[in-house]
């Protein structure tokens, strides 16, 4: 036997498991935390129980995000052989806006957490890793307000800049297009954890609103577009991985180009982002009712390939309500872009959510948000009753209901939303529809399509079935609607081939 055969073989990559939680916006920042993972030398898994690290992309947005958060931070520290568990973890991190917004304070209450990071750490998201598996100690940050972080100034923005072909002056990047040829070979620092046929696309991160209701901000920072040449890269390289629908994200869409110097480059974009071979619709999200303006409502309602969909943040109907939550709006200014939208696109889904409960919120208020909801004619409806967030001015508001009040107040107006949803449902009774198939099950011969219309976005908005038809997933499928059931429809196929 010589030396050589004495030597120990190569060690075998560590292996980590991604556990999402929360909205879109984590979808993505998991899968650019997997894609610098794995092209760092992780080996990526699915089963908890599999992985020599667990990490856990948090919510911190309500109570009941947080508390999920937890119980998956505790159900993934189980699993540890140290805790006796069936697993082979050798450490659990939290990261996340839960993570961002806690820091210090959530790894004291939480030592079944090995370690918690802020989004400061995710550009050496594997460095950190390895040294907390090795065993090193890891200080928490310091939670701060990222209000007060700037971003980049214009002085700086402009000096590195360049022309990009139909969107003036933006930011250079690695990834940048270039003079209006196509990209060559496509590549997102992202690695897709889910496979189906939709995937979010980030436009933008951070928020400059001042909502008094609301502590993103404080997390997430301010307003910051991303350059339009990195969105139409990455669109590119998700259509190579099987996407066929885009779901624009951000926490505020309807400032994406602000901050680059041109408040149209959403609407310039969507006809660049439809173009994208084997895309086949792009969905915008998260509108601002108070800066939703024409040009922007009619491109998304009449653009090929952009589906005429519109994720209107309302909030509530009340002027004085959302005056005291530091919004804008009241009824009849709300029913009219209503009216803007149904004008260009008859059969636009539109979506809102609303708060109950807030400080202040008179009965006089509440009938005010009833009355509205039963004249807007939204397909969707999400209701949540308030309750206070650390560090919001809200949380300072004299007026506040009792936690009864409020519960009684949010199972009425979701008791009336329910029924306004289903009402909705079968107006579209007779219509055509284009399904994108998501899931085909069969099981003891029963099979079920299920997918999504334009009006309906991803896992909020009810499904569509196709009744009779077998289809991939991925597929499009034109359909008339023939029944409902809440939120969900049920269509026969038109076509005997879906359009693949």
């Amino acid at each position: 036997m010589t030396a050589a055969d004495t030597r120990p073989g190569p060690t075998p990559p560590l292996s980590v498991a991604l556990l999402t939680l929360g909205c879109a916006r984590n979808d993505v920042d998991s899968e650019e935390l997997a894609g610098r993972l794995e092209a760092d030398g992780f080996r990526l898994v699915e089963d908890p129980a599999d992985a020599d690290t667990v990490v856990v992309n948090t919510c911190g947005f309500v109570e009941s995000a947080k508390k999920d958060s937890v119980d998956t931070l505790l159900e993934a520290a189980d699993l540890k052989p140290s805790a006796g568990g069936r697993g082979k973890a050798q450490a659990v991190v939290a990261v996340g806006c839960m993570a961002e917004r806690y820091g210090k304070e959530l790894a004291e209450s939480l030592p079944e957490a090995d370690a918690v990071l802020g989004f400061d750490d995710y550009p050496d998201i594997a460095a950190r890793l390895r040294s907390i598996v090795a065993g090193e100690a890891h200080h928490p940050h310091t939670p701060q307000d990222r209000r007060r972080l700037l971003p980049i100034s214009p002085v700086e923005r402009a000096a590195s800049t360049l022309a990009v072909p139909g969107h003036g002056s933006a930011p250079t990047s690695t990834a940048e297009i270039g003079q209006g040829a196509p990209a060559t070979g496509p590549r997102a620092v992202r690695r897709r954890l889910d496979g189906g046929p939709t995937a979010p696309l980030k436009l933008a991160s951070g928020c400059d609103r001042r909502c008094s209701f609301c502590a993103i901000p404080a997390f997430r920072g301010s307003f910051v577009s991303r350059r339009p040449s990195d969105v139409l890269q990455e669109a590119q390289w998700l259509a190579t991985q099987g996407v066929r629908e885009l779901f624009l994200v951000s926490e505020n869409s309807t400032s994406y180009g602000k901050d680059l110097g041109d408040l149209r480059l959403l609407e310039t974009m969507l006809p660049e982002l439809a173009a994208i071979d084997g895309v086949d619709r792009v969905r915008v999200s998260y509108l601002q009712p108070a800066e939703t303006r024409p040009g922007l409502v009619e491109a998304i309602a009449t653009t090929p390939g952009v589906v005429p969909y519109f994720d209107l943040s309302f909030q509530h109907a009340s002027a004085s309500v959302l005056r005291r939550m530091r919004r804008f709006g009241d009824p009849e200014s709300f029913l009219g872009l209503l009216e803007q939208v149904r004008g260009h696109a008859p059969e636009a889904g539109v979506r809102c959510n609303v708060i109950v409960g807030f400080p202040g919120e008179t009965e006089e208020d509440l009938q005010t948000l009833c009355d509205f909801l039963v004249a807007a004619r939204l397909d969707v409806t999400g209701v949540f009753g308030y309750s206070d967030e650390d560090g919001t001015e809200a949380a300072s508001y004299d007026g506040k209901l009792d936690e009864d009040e409020v519960r009684a107040r949010a199972e009425h107006v979701t008791a009336l939303v329910e029924e306004l949803t289903a009402q909705r449902a079968l107006e579209r009774l007779g219509e055509t529809v284009e399904v994108l198939v998501e899931s085909v099950t069969d099981e003891d011969g029963e099979l079920s399509v299920e997918g999504r219309a334009a009006h309906q976005g991803p896992e909020v908005d009810g499904s569509t079935y196709l009744l009779g038809h077998r289809a991939r997933v991925g597929d499009l499928v034109t359909a008339v609607v023939v029944d409902a059931e809440g939120a969900d429809l049920y269509a026969e196929p038109i076509v005997q081939e879906a359009h693949a």
